[in-house]
């Protein structure tokens, strides 16, 4: 019967997908441009469905592979590697990680983006300095409960049924924070909630959602900019006092708008002035992490000295795609012989292997052997270089890029696009999307918080919502059976 749902959301979307797009957007399913002006993220009337042992699968998947990066990224700082990961950074970046890095005890929220192939996640990066969509994930499958079940005749009192069987990672989210704070002042709770961000951040209608939602939950929460906060006893906004500041700032962004206040209350840890969730940890989210806890499979001395688990190995040899620094590793590699065989064989063979900037975001810097030839490829090189380069060139010049702490490679994970229908409020359109599913995770939080999954979809292999993505609601096969039943009552399908 899901399987007849599917066909006949394809069929009735261009009845419900123009309400579903503006009943997204008007909750927040939107990217901020710097002048405040608004656009909506696209979202699709045909979902993603996952058994809730599924979701909690890769939840726990992710938690694994979030605390080996945490041990690795802390190890590697003490050991004389420590110039891979160190290097990486801004001069902002390295002032704070020199006074943070061997304080941090736990990561409130993290997120590991994976491609599904078979039914096997295939995780691509490991994302814990500001791991957003917590919102997006629940704006959208609560918008798509929302309208396809009362396009399917269903009371307000099922819909919000059904919303609260699918679970909130704003919810999730919300808990993670609490027990952070109850972990660092003796198990008390906070007065009140900061959720700190650049004025007009990209995902600022996010970040309001998840305030209204944190209020509604029982702690006064505001969002809050740089140049608003002061206190040197604790930390203050227009008339205001926070014990618990939520960042959804990177540190770097400090160097374009500086603001000395900030740097040092996420130099603070533990915090003095207010609880900062989560601590500055570019540390462990930097791709050369990633890569080492692939290698680790291979080095002893490297899982050894990150006191790797058991289950944290079996966790990289399930989901780790083969991934290497794709640069000379002081403290790792004895010489240079290595990268030398490495450059070789990747030059060799673009359509296996991805290459990604070390230590960047939003996809900018990522370069897909595959695409060789394509315009995409030629935008990502010139953007880069400054002019088109073939592939092996290419290779040479990334293998020797020092910005960002180098390059990355990684065996390419050759995911298929699959069918979609996309809605706006002019109508719908069916076409094809390559799809990740991302699943969130903790560093040091015991019980785990009911963490659950966000999608993305794309027209390009290199999925991301700020380049043009959209989000794909992530639905629970029990949700959508309750829905294909109301769907078959009212003849729809």
């Amino acid at each position: 019967m899901i399987e007849q749902l599917i066909e006949a959301l394809r069929y009735q979307a261009k009845h419900f997908g123009p309400e579903l797009a503006r009943t997204a957007y008007r909750r927040g399913l939107a990217v901020t441009a710097k002048d405040g002006t608004t656009r909506p993220i696209p979202i699709t009337a045909t979902p993603i469905l996952c058994t809730p042992e599924e979701i909690q699968g890769r939840v726990q998947l992710s938690t694994r592979l979030s605390s080996a990066g945490f041990k690795m990224a802390r190890a590697v700082l003490g050991g004389a590697s420590r110039e891979l990961l160190f290097g990486a950074m801004s001069p902002i970046e390295k002032a704070v990680l020199e006074r943070t890095a061997s304080s941090v005890e736990r990561l409130a929220t993290t997120r590991v983006d994976y491609f599904v192939l078979d039914g096997k996640a295939r995780a691509l990066e490991l994302n814990t300095t500001i791991p957003a969509m917590q919102g997006y994930s629940d704006i959208a499958a609560s918008s798509f409960i929302e309208v396809v079940g009362r396009e399917a005749g269903m009371k307000d009192h099922h819909i919000a049924g059904l919303q609260g069987k699918n679970g909130s990672n704003a919810m999730a989210l919300y808990r993670a924070l609490l027990q952070g704070f109850a972990a660092e002042r003796d198990g008390a709770s906070p007065a009140r909630m900061a959720i700190l961000c650049r004025p007009n951040d990209a995902q600022i209608t996010e970040l309001r959602y998840l305030a209204e939602r944190f209020n509604e939950w029982g702690t006064e929460t505001d969002v809050v900019h740089p140049d608003q906060l002061s206190g040197d006893d604790a930390v203050r906004a227009n008339g205001k006092t926070y014990d618990l500041v939520y960042r959804h700032l990177f540190v770097r962004r400090l160097e374009e708008t500086p603001s000395p206040y900030v740097q040092e209350l996420v130099s603070e840890i533990p915090g003095k002035r207010a609880v900062v969730l989560n601590p500055p940890s570019a540390q462990v989210e930097v791709k050369t992490t990633f890569a080492l806890l692939s290698m680790a499979l291979e080095n002893r001395a490297l899982r050894e000295d990150a006191r790797l688990s058991d289950n944290e190995l079996a966790a990289i040899k399930e989901a780790v795609p083969w991934t290497r620094p794709f640069r000379y590793a002081p403290g790792i590699d004895e010489d240079q012989s290595r990268i030398q065989g490495l450059l070789e064989q990747v030059a060799a063979e673009p359509a296996k292997y991805v290459l990604k900037r070390a230590w960047d975001y939003g996809g900018k810097a990522v370069f897909l052997g595959k695409a060789v030839g394509t315009a995409l490829y030629e935008e990502r090189v010139k953007a880069a270089y400054g002019s088109p380069l073939p592939w092996a060139e290419l290779c040479k010049r990334a293998s020797e890029d020092p910005v960002g702490g180098g390059f990355v490679v990684q065996e390419v994970v050759d995911t298929q696009p699959e069918p979609h229908v996309l809605c706006s409020e002019s109508g719908v359109d069916g076409t094809s999307l390559y799809v990740d599913f991302s699943a969130y995770g903790s560093v040091g939080l015991d019980p785990l918080p009911r963490w659950g999954g966000v999608c993305r979809g794309s027209i390009s292999a290199i999925v991301n919502i700020m380049g043009g993505g959209g989000v794909i609601p992530l639905i629970t096969r029990e949700v959508a059976q309750s829905l294909a039943t109301a769907f078959k009552a009212r003849q729809l399908m």
